[in-house]
């Protein structure tokens, strides 16, 4: 079946598009988020949902930093895309490893949700806030940036691992003692309508962020110039700028889901601000630092031979060249920053221990 099929019905003619997306709920809602929104502009396009599970969906008994696979979601929705059998998928962009198989590119970063970490907690302890949750409450989460974070801010508690996706997680917490609270990307439960369980957002001072956490990106084959053309429809520019910077920061520190690496960008007066951090598994050890660039630079008007030239694998179609390239400079450079003041050395070590645990 080639792209843009024809389908004929009710006397009209519509191209078919086919969109990939894991089966999770949460992906079939952040998924019918982006198919709502090309519908809604090219009224004329029947968009077909292709639902796959993915090894990260397969394997729930480990710890995704125990796996060290980096493209644990998205290896089966790259192969389907590969294979023409879809035409897009859409990704959250902090499963996107920083660099894509050959062939592949994201074509839009849609606008992001708030990017920060939300605490849910076991119905018992709902009105607690983790500084008044009891010594030794346990806090389920298994991603080894918040834990790391969080065990230094709150020594009083203890962290475990919880897999699963958001249901699974959700229903271990409520129907199990085992955990106080569990630690849940706050863009996750918005959108699956969970907002109600929310009992407090984690501040950049507490917690700082994922790489690309909150925004959707949606993947396509680079030379698909019609699909290209078509998803970057859907780009909003200030995030892929932060997201780049964000991206080119993991990248130049060779970073992913085995090593506790962590993010905060804002943009203000036309400057982009980078908070980029990296810590030890327990948190003792830390490197913190920011930097700023400007991204006020004029959208060239001509179409040039680098129209399409992808930085950290997106693709960013209407977005000005010198602002995403000031962007993925200001990620290197914080990585270079934290790199001379011996960021390599703790992730090392953190690489390491994770690996032996």
């Amino acid at each position: 079946m080639d792209t843009w099929e024809i389908v004929e019905g009710a006397g009209e003619t519509k191209h078919v598009i086919r969109v990939g997306t894991r089966k999770s709920q949460l992906a079939r809602i952040q998924t019918d988020s982006v198919v709502e929104m090309l519908s809604k502009r090219f009224s004329s396009t029947h968009f077909e949902i292709v639902a796959m599970s993915t090894t990260g969906d397969k394997i729930l008994d480990t710890a995704l930093s125990k796996i060290g696979e980096k493209s644990l979601f998205t290896k089966e929705l790259e192969n389907a895309l590969e294979k023409n059998e879809v035409d897009l998928v859409v990704h959250s962009l902090k499963d996107l490893p920083t660099s894509l198989p050959p062939g592949f590119t994201i074509g839009a970063v849609c606008k992001r949700e708030n990017p920060y970490d939300a605490v849910v907690f076991h119905p018992k302890r709902f009105g607690n806030t983790l500084s008044t949750l009891p010594e030794k409450s346990v806090i389920g989460t298994s991603s080894l940036r918040r834990a790391a974070q969080l065990k230094k801010k709150f020594p009083h508690l203890e962290f475990k691992d919880i897999r699963g996706n958001l249901n699974t997680r959700l229903r271990k917490l409520d129907e199990q003692e085992d955990f106080s609270a569990i630690i849940l990307a706050a863009a996750g439960l918005r959108r699956m309508g969970w907002e109600n369980r929310i009992g407090q957002i984690l501040t950049s001072d507490e917690c700082l962020y994922a790489v690309g956490q909150g925004a959707l990106a949606v993947e396509v084959r680079a030379k698909d110039q019609d699909i290209l053309s078509m998803v970057s429809a859907l780009q909003d520019p200030e995030t892929v700028l932060r997201c780049v910077a964000e991206r080119a920061f993991m990248k130049k520190l060779e970073g992913g889901c085995s090593v506790p690496v962590a993010v905060s960008t804002v943009v203000k007066d036309s400057q982009l601000y980078l908070t980029g951090a990296v810590y030890s598994l327990d948190g003792s050890d830390s490197l913190k630092e920011t930097m700023q660039s400007c991204i006020n630079f004029p959208q060239q008007e001509v179409e040039g031979p680098n129209d399409d030239v992808q930085h950290v694998g997106i693709t960013a179609l209407g977005v000005s060249h010198q602002a995403l390239e000031s962007a993925e400079c200001l990620g290197t450079g914080l990585a270079d920053l934290l790199l001379s003041k011996g960021a390599k050395e703790i992730l090392t070590v953190a690489r390491q221990l994770n690996d032996s645990r």
